[in-house]
């Protein structure tokens, strides 16, 4: 009698999870490998794509404090499901964003690449996203965004950038850690999809999340940060520079965390240290 043999996967399945791990893992040595120019102007790309994804989500929760005044939460979970924007120009488009790319501690950890190159890739890519942020945040002042809704949406912007600002310490990094977990799930989730359809299904849903839940992105504050600041600059409330820098650095230790020892090394742990 003949032994059956196994069902055949078809091609529209997603990657089994030790399949995204492997896959992953060979990204990471991809991007660490990247030439200097290549991996900068990326950044540049994805710096950009996450800060018209914040100003989106801006316009969106400004919604509820002009007219009628929306519901907290359904004014939360619109202003999360559009910031997916910019993750979704990221993962399709195609940049390097500094938060998804703690995900190459995987082949750190597997040996597949060394300290400085991972240094190298974070280094060159979160100044990268810095300057795609700054240069939207101009490129919005110029355009004379903050004056929409009757200057509704500027003072969104600085709510918001003052809300940050005020944040204690340990708030920031916890706000932080709690995001990039779920920013490396998406882009986790991505690398097991085959489709783009099915790419923008698994971010929607961890950024509607985390942005829902007031977590903080380091690279949505480098947009977020400079623009409130600078808005608030001419009033009689102006917002701290300083306390700007301070919010920034701590929220993005809380991402390395997040993205390296909560997805990157547990996953590693899960499906590749045997192997390795």
């Amino acid at each position: 009698m003949d032994t059956p043999s196994p069902p055949q996967s078809s091609p529209l399945d997603a990657y089994a999870p030790a399949q995204i791990a492997m896959r992953v893992r060979e990204v990471g040595e991809t991007k660490a490998a990247m030439p200097v120019f290549t991996m900068f102007a990326l950044a540049v790309l994805a710096g950009a794509f996450i800060s018209l994804g914040a100003l989106f989500f801006t316009v969106t929760v400004t919604a509820g404090t002009i007219g009628q005044p929306a519901a907290f939460g359904l004014t939360r979970l619109a202003g999360g499901i559009t910031f997916s924007l910019g993750l979704i120009l990221v993962v399709v488009g195609g940049a390097e964003l500094f938060t998804g790319n703690n995900l190459i501690a995987m082949a750190w950890a597997s040996g597949r690449i060394t300290t400085g190159q991972v240094i190298r890739n974070w280094g060159w890519v979160y100044l990268g996203n810095l300057v795609g942020a700054l240069g939207t945040a101009a490129l919005v002042w110029l355009a004379g965004v903050q004056t929409l809704g009757d200057g509704a949406v500027g003072e969104t912007m600085v709510r918001i950038a003052r809300a940050k600002i005020s944040l204690d310490p340990v708030s920031a990094v916890a706000r932080g850690i709690l995001c990039n977990v779920l920013v490396c799930l998406a882009v986790w989730l991505c690398m097991g999809a085959r489709s783009v359809t099915d790419k923008i299904l698994a971010i929607v849903f961890p950024i509607t999340a985390f942005v829902a839940c007031g977590f903080e992105h380091s690279v949505a504050n480098m947009y977020f940060l400079p623009i409130g600041v600078a808005l608030a600059a001419g009033t009689s409330a102006p917002l701290s520079v300083a306390g700007a820098i301070g919010n920034l650095a701590l929220v993005t230790i809380g991402n390395v965390i997040g993205g390296t020892l909560l997805v990157s090394l547990v996953y590693w742990t899960v499906y590749l240290r045997r192997s390795d």
